[in-house]
């Protein structure tokens, strides 16, 4: 990781799924965006979109030799989060290991998550 803050970090799983993504793809793919949205039984669920085009909204995220876009409307949300890459006998894909998540559904793709206080991420980005 860069010495300065960063919302979420990205295990080492994750940086070589996100690095297969991009190595694969055919157009000038840069990394991955990580946001949040309303929907699902619990409330909300994590969207995952490849990025050409970076948003210089967008907080970056650069740890292990790739890019994590976090949309700033979720930055909020996704402060702490691990992101991960599991492959289990009848799943694949990333995994977010969220303090701010308060439930799931059963079915996994839904989550419930209570926004940090917008002064603690404050905090954070002077101390950084």
């Amino acid at each position: 990781m860069t010495g300065r803050f960063q919302v979420l970090s990205i295990t080492d799983e994750a940086a070589e799924r996100i690095r297969s993504i991009v190595d694969g793809s055919d157009d000038s793919l840069q990394g991955i965006r990580v946001g949040v949205k309303n929907g699902g039984c619990a409330g909300m669920e994590y969207v995952l979109d490849k990025v050409t085009d970076p948003d210089p909204k967008d907080d970056l995220v650069e740890d292990k030799g790739v890019r994590v876009y976090v949309d700033p409307k979720a930055v909020l949300f996704l402060l702490g989060t691990e992101m991960g890459y599991e492959v289990t006998k009848f799943r694949s894909g990333f995994t977010f290991n969220n303090p701010n998540q308060s439930s799931a559904c059963g079915c996994g793709d839904s989550v419930s998550l209570t926004p940090v206080d917008p002064s603690a991420l404050e905090k954070l980005r002077e101390h950084a």
